[in-house]
């Protein structure tokens, strides 16, 4: 009567261990579901990660920039899910940005593709770049020269850039003295090859006037930027977000113009990585 007994006990510790290894398969499972879960969640509705690829924000962003977007300051539209399915117009919840913000939208002639700008005009506002300086609504905007700025022309050049700190107005057209923005904004000679950035040949003087619902966004490396004067205003269902901070930051290979080191390579993170830029705010 032993050995039954025996026998059945080494058939219920196998069943059970079986039981066990299959449980244990299914919760480290369920984890990994609920991790993505949260994650789909976070980067849908609260903050979205995103990298600097160009610059056409120099000197305010960097190329090797790594940056969190939030999502839902702007609101929510189909832009903020993901793929952009259709599955309503307009935005939800919300406020149209200020003057100043410096956002991540979908571009209008392709919307698979993110860019990320500053927004100088606001709806109805008459936009103008002439000589260098720009105009909100006939006024000049003021801006001082703080120094120079080593950094590229649109061939890829090393030049020394004017470096400026501009104050655009506020967004309240009645009281333009209020919610002033101050950023900093670097231009290069127009010998480089563009002038206000139209290719030569086009009208350097021309303005914008940016319709109801739309936006019109310009880079901080004022020549060296295909923004809004290319290619028009945007709309405020395109915006995905404003940036906010700077988490990583890599350095560029020097000579190899906008290529970075690779990130993955984090043992060679103590020269390679900019320091001083992580987790300082977008201004």
């Amino acid at each position: 009567m032993v050995e039954p007994v025996q026998a059945k006990s080494k058939a219920e510790m196998q069943a059970n261990k079986r039981v066990k290894e299959s449980g244990g398969i299914v919760e480290i499972v369920t984890i990994i579901v609920q991790a993505l879960l949260i994650a789909l969640v976070v980067r849908t509705f609260l903050f979205q990660p995103f990298n600097i690829p160009s610059g056409s924000l120099i000197p305010t962003l960097e190329v090797g920039d790594y940056l969190f977007v939030s999502k839902y300051t702007y609101g929510y539209s189909r832009y903020s899910f993901p793929w952009g399915p259709n599955l309503f117009s307009g935005r939800v919840l919300g406020s149209p940005p200020k003057r100043g913000d410096i956002a991540v939208f979908k571009w209008p002639k392709d919307t698979s593709i993110d860019y990320i700008k500053r927004v100088i005009g606001l709806p109805g506002d008459k936009i103008r770049v002439a000589e260098g300086r720009l105009f909100i609504n006939g006024a000049i905007v003021p801006r001082r020269q703080i120094g120079s700025y080593r950094t590229q022309d649109a061939s890829g050049k090393e030049v020394e850039a004017p470096y400026y700190e501009e104050t655009l107005p506020g967004s309240d057209p009645a009281h333009p003295e209020v919610g002033t923005v101050t950023h900093r904004i670097i231009q290069i000679d127009g010998d480089s090859g563009y002038y206000d950035n139209w290719p030569r040949g086009d009208d350097p003087n021309k303005s914008y006037e940016v319709p109801p619902g739309e936006f019109l966004m310009m880079g901080d490396n004022r020549d060296n930027s295909l923004d809004s004067r290319n290619w028009g205003p945007v709309p405020f269902e395109n915006l995905v977000g404003r940036a906010e901070i700077i988490f990583f930051s890599i350095k560029t290979v020097p000579g190899q113009g906008e290529e970075t080191e690779p990130a993955w390579q984090f043992w060679r993170w103590p020269w390679t990585v900019r320091w001083n830029r992580l987790f300082q705010p977008v201004r």
